[in-house]
C-alpha cells in the first residue's frame, strides 16, 4: 500500500513544474493581510501597506489583474498545518508557497523551502484541478516578500510587469 503522502524526490531537489504552467498571481477572492485589515486581493491599489512576514509592513507599489487559463491546486484547509490555511483555497499551480513542516525536508531538504503550489499535490489534501479560467492579481513590490492570504504564506517577486488593469 503506497502512502498518501507528497512524493519525495532522491536528489534533495524540489521537483519541476511542467511547462505548461506559468501563470502566477493570486487568485480573486484571495483574503490579503493589510495594515487596514483582512481585504480581498482584487480591492487592493498602489499605496495600501501590507503586513509581510520577511519585513512587517510594506506599501504595495502596483497591481495588475489579468484573465488566464491557468493549471489551479485546491489546498484544503488545515492541510499544511494547523489554520493553515483557514479555509478551503484554490491557487495557480506556479504560485511559490513557503513551507514549514515536514514536506519542506521531504522536497527540499531544509526546515523550510517556498515551493510551487503544484510541486505540493497528494491527490488527497493538496488536489489538482487542472486547468481554470481564473482572475489572477499580480502584486508589485520594491523587492520580493512573503504576504499573508488565506492563512497561507505565500512568495510575491519584486515588482512584476504591470499592465494595465483587466476587469
Amino acid at each position: 500500500m503506497k502512502p498518501k503522502t507528497v512524493g519525495r524526490v532522491d536528489s534533495g531537489q524540489a521537483p519541476q513544474l511542467r511547462a505548461e504552467i506559468i501563470h502566477v498571481g493570486l487568485a480573486a477572492g484571495t483574503i490579503l493581510l493589510t495594515s487596514d485589515g483582512e481585504i480581498p486581493v482584487e480591492y487592493l491599489s498602489p499605496g495600501d501597506r501590507i503586513i509581510t512576514r520577511n519585513a512587517g509592513l510594506v506599501t504595495l507599489k502596483a497591481v495588475a489583474s489579468t484573465r488566464a487559463q491557468a493549471a489551479a491546486v485546491a489546498i484544503a484547509a488545515g492541510s499544511l498545518g494547523q489554520m493553515r490555511p483557514q479555509s478551503n483555497v484554490i491557487l495557480p499551480a506556479a504560485q511559490q508557497v513557503l513551507i514549514r513542516d515536514w514536506r519542506a525536508k521531504a522536497l527540499a531538504g531544509a526546515a523550510q523551502a517556498v515551493l510551487p503550489a503544484g510541486c505540493l499535490i497528494d491527490g488527497e489534501f493538496i488536489t489538482d484541478l487542472g486547468l481554470r479560467n481564473m482572475l489572477l492579481v499580480q502584486l508589485g513590490f520594491d523587492a520580493p516578500h512573503v504576504v499573508y492570504a488565506d492563512g497561507l504564506e505565500l512568495s510575491v517577486p519584486a515588482m512584476v510587469p504591470v499592465r494595465e488593469m483587466a476587469a
